[in-house]
């Protein structure tokens, strides 16, 4: 005769004693955040401080010497923040755009059999990683404002093109808004070349054989913007700047701030992404390299083919903290006095006196920006990854 299984005490179940300490850890975070917020509160009313995010519909009253967007003072604080966010935005793009390309060239070239080439690497990587980023920044920025000429002798590597201590000046096209076909057209090539290569893997997949991207993808994007240029009447008028008493006039210009922060940034982490490049070509298999030369294919394409996407599986996790890093290292820009995000909020909680909303506002957007980075880094490692069959 079988005998029931003495019953397990409720305060003695595993599974209910852990849902009841979640039930405790999240009741004891919501009071203490519940009494440092009241407590706060109630100190700011004390000293008759204003609270809340109201401010932001008020009139900034500074300027901003750079923005994307048009901005005046009589603008919105929460304009000034967009404007801030958008600068800091455009940093972080083209330094995580320029950081992988230069990071991927010096992390390919530490393993090259050239001596001179592999050394000239390993001294940039060496050297550029081991001074402080806000160092680079300084002395970048000295270069330019200290080391290049005014706009009377600036100096003029291309046409129209000149370099001065006020930063890049350079021709844009006036050809009576039908630039904008062209680079409508520039878009559509970058968009013809990611599905012409994705149909070329495809294609690989299931046949073997290997379409030339390369060279299309060239082709698409050089090809169709001179197709429209040439429909459009082949229009060669450009906006070129003038010296005009102590400045330029006209054409697009780069602020030196913009350039030394942009070149800082950009070769502090490539020098970082130079070595996560080269850790992922070393992690692959030397058999691998060595079957695919006995298969007769070519180094470049032993690189591309063969060791770079099994490389990937160990290059992109560092390769995000990378990105995440540059982004939150552009907040250094405050040093030199480029208006990102941190410069413009500081100027807001200066004028303002609402600290505290100011840096949660901050901390909003970092987080936010972050996260960004990361759920599409990670959609984009589920989609390199390979695949067993």
């Amino acid at each position: 005769m079988s005998q029931d299984a003495p019953k397990t005490p409720w305060w003695n179940d595993r599974a209910i004693r852990a849902i009841l300490y979640q039930i405790l850890v999240v009741g004891a975070v919501v009071l203490a955040a519940w009494y440092l917020i009241s407590n706060t509160l109630d100190n700011l009313a004390a000293r008759n401080i204003a609270t809340g995010f109201g401010f932001l519909t008020r009139e900034s009253g500074f300027a901003i010497g750079e923005s994307p967007i048009p901005f005046d003072p009589a603008d919105s604080y929460a304009k000034a923040i967009l404007v801030g966010l958008l600068n800091t935005v455009i940093v972080a793009v083209l330094g995580v755009i320029l950081s992988t390309m230069i990071g991927t060239v010096i992390g390919v070239a530490r393993l090259s059999g050239n001596w001179l080439v592999a050394r000239l690497a390993s001294f940039y990587v060496e050297t550029l990683r081991n001074i402080p980023v806000l160092l680079q920044l300084l002395f970048w920025y000295a270069l330019i404002t200290e080391g290049l000429p005014g706009p009377n002798q600036a100096l003029n590597p291309l046409p129209d093109v000149y370099l001065s201590n006020r930063g890049l000046k350079f021709p844009t096209p006036d050809w009576g808004g039908v630039e904008w076909l062209v680079l409508a057209a520039l878009f559509l090539g970058m968009a013809g070349t990611f599905l012409l290569v994705r149909w070329a893997k495809r294609r690989q997949a299931l046949t073997g054989k290997i379409f030339p991207t390369i060279r299309a993808g060239i082709g698409l994007i050089l090809g169709l913007p001179l197709l429209a240029w040439i429909a459009l009447g082949a229009p060669t008028q450009m906006n070129a700047p003038e010296l005009q008493g102590f400045n330029f006039e006209g054409g697009h210009s780069v602020s030196p701030e913009f350039v030394a922060l942009l070149t800082g940034l950009t070769l502090y982490t490539a020098s970082f992404i130079a070595e996560i490049v080269r850790s992922g070509i070393l992690a692959v298999a030397p058999g691998q390299t060595e079957a695919a030369l006995a298969l007769g294919l070519k180094r470049g394409q032993v690189l591309r083919l063969v060791v770079m996407p099994q490389a990937l599986r160990v290059i992109i996790p560092p390769l995000t903290s990378q990105y995440l890093n540059l982004t939150k290292n552009s907040s250094l820009a405050v040093a030199i006095g480029y208006p990102d995000l941190v410069s413009v909020s500081n100027t807001t909680i200066n004028q303002t006196g609402q600290a505290i909303e100011g840096v949660a506002l901050l901390m909003a957007v970092y987080l936010a920006v972050s996260l960004a980075i990361s759920a599409f880094m990670s959609w984009y490692d589920k989609k390199t990854a390979l695949v067993g069959r």
